[in-house]
């Protein structure tokens, strides 16, 4: 093996791996299924070894494929570490991106590592508000770059990535079949929460909510504690969790939207080039689907303990 391995090849495998499919990721790396998947053929003659175990449309990395991830990847980041040292148009600088903490930590790492193996002398500066504030932030000239719900004050904004929007509960807990139904939602102006109690409201299912907040870890806790239902984008589920749909007594909900508004200095190098990789990871994010759980036997209902009055977490 005394050849050097092929950095265009790396990266091909690479975005197999990131876009789940051959398919993708010719579309990612801008060559033809054909082309990509001769690549991935002269990678595995030169290294001796499979690297996807392929079922149908599915990839599956083999043991070997994993180990060489993470070698591809390091590889990868060097080269472009290595151009953009001698580079005298690399751009630097720094940007500043608010977005709300669910999308935070579903998308940002996504967002941050594509960005950064690019742009290694930007530095980026994130803060973590709701819509809201974001919005309001981004109109004072504080952020250059936010993702939010889109919402009517603004309509400027991209569209960026469209999800299901789903009633959730926990799968170890009958909280969506007791009589007034408990919630755990977002604050008054919370779009997510707007469409779910309307739907609720025009079906006649009373509810009360127990929990508001911003913060998606305690919206997250609630539901997976058994203590209330809520109503999250795809993006947002987590193993423990069931999607409740027409079979439980829930309605329909429209498609949640996730938008990029830009700032005063979007227009700078650094910005730009943030927009263009929150544009294509978001755009090419595949999201691991949440099956509907088997309902909870009687049993097992009657261990979720419930406070008794409505609690507001604010911070």
């Amino acid at each position: 093996m005394a050849t050097p391995l092929d950095l265009d090849q790396l990266r091909t495998f690479v975005a197999i791996v990131d876009a789940g499919s051959f398919t993708r990721a010719a579309e990612e790396v801008f060559k033809t299924q054909s082309a990509v998947s001769m690549q991935v053929r002269r990678l595995e003659e030169r290294l001796g070894t499979e690297l996807f175990e392929r079922s149908g449309r599915q990839v599956k990395l083999t043991d070997a494929g994993a180990r060489l991830l993470g070698y591809a990847r390091r590889m990868l980041v060097l080269s472009q570490e290595t151009l953009s040292a001698f580079d005298e148009e690399t751009i630097e600088g720094h940007v500043r991106i608010g977005l709300p903490d669910d999308y935070a930590e579903r998308f940002l790492p996504e967002i941050m590592a594509r960005f950064v193996r690019s742009n290694p002398r930007v530095e980026l500066q994130i803060a973590c508000e709701t819509t809201t504030s974001l919005i309001e932030h981004v109109e004072k000239g504080h952020l250059d770059v936010a993702l939010v719900c889109p919402t009517r004050t603004n309509a400027w904004s991209e569209i960026v990535r469209t999800e299901p929007l789903h009633f959730v509960t926990s799968a170890a807990h009958s909280t969506h079949e007791e009589p007034v139904l408990p919630l755990a939602i977002g604050r008054a102006d919370c779009a997510w929460r707007q469409e779910g109690i309307a739907a609720l409201n025009r079906i006649g299912r009373p509810h009360r909510i127990l929990f508001t907040s911003w913060s998606a870890q305690i919206v997250t806790s609630a539901v997976l504690a058994g203590l209330a239902v809520s109503v999250l984008p795809e993006c947002a589920l987590r193993p423990g969790m069931r999607v409740l749909g027409e079979a439980d007594g829930f309605p329909a909900l429209s498609d949640a939207q996730i938008a990029v508004m830009l700032g005063r200095n979007a227009g700078s190098p650094a910005a730009a080039a943030l927009v263009d990789h929150i544009r294509a990871s978001l755009r090419n994010l595949v999201t691991e689907p949440v099956l509907p759980a088997p309902r909870v036997s009687a049993s097992l209902a009657g261990r979720a303990v419930r406070p008794r009055a409505e609690a507001v977490a604010a911070w």
